[in-house]
């Protein structure tokens, strides 16, 4: 799995002119799934996420998690994050999982990110969305379980 995640202050997204998903303060996930992952992966990913450190305390050191401050997350399904982009000018997509398996890994990633007492809301998995959202920081995060 592939995450892109982002520290925001603020994002929703929507299809069309229906918005779908919307947090305040939390994360902005761009998740990306290929064929092998699976529960190890995810329960991984939901635990380092749900601990992750990045918002400010007292002193103005990132020490907090998001579960400290309450915040949200904004989980969005992003087949793209596994482009291969080696050879000519048209990104090849074959290493993303097959839709039917990423849409299962990704209903249970967010599954388990809640099972952590995270707020999750989501976009529509397929879809054509757009993703609106203020950075925080900016801080952004990229997880990959190939490189765990």
């Amino acid at each position: 799995m592939r995450i892109v995640l982002q520290k925001v202050s603020s994002a929703q997204v929507s299809v069309g002119e229906k918005i779908l998903g919307e947090i305040g303060v939390g994360f902005v996930l761009l998740v990306g799934i290929e064929n092998t992952d699976g529960k190890e992966e995810v329960d991984y990913l939901a635990r380092k996420i749900s601990h992750l450190r990045v918002f400010a305390d007292q002193n103005d050191k990132m020490n907090l998690s998001i579960t400290d401050v309450k915040g949200s997350i904004l989980s969005i399904s992003q087949f793209t994050l596994y482009a291969d982009t080696k050879k000519g000018n048209r990104p090849s997509f074959i290493n993303a999982g097959d839709p039917e398996h990423a849409k299962t890994v990704y209903q249970a990633f967010n599954q388990a990110l809640m099972n952590h007492n995270l707020k999750v809301a989501t976009g529509e998995f397929g879809a054509h969305m757009e993703v609106k959202l203020e950075n925080d920081g900016p801080v952004t995060i990229i997880f990959d379980t190939d490189h765990k």
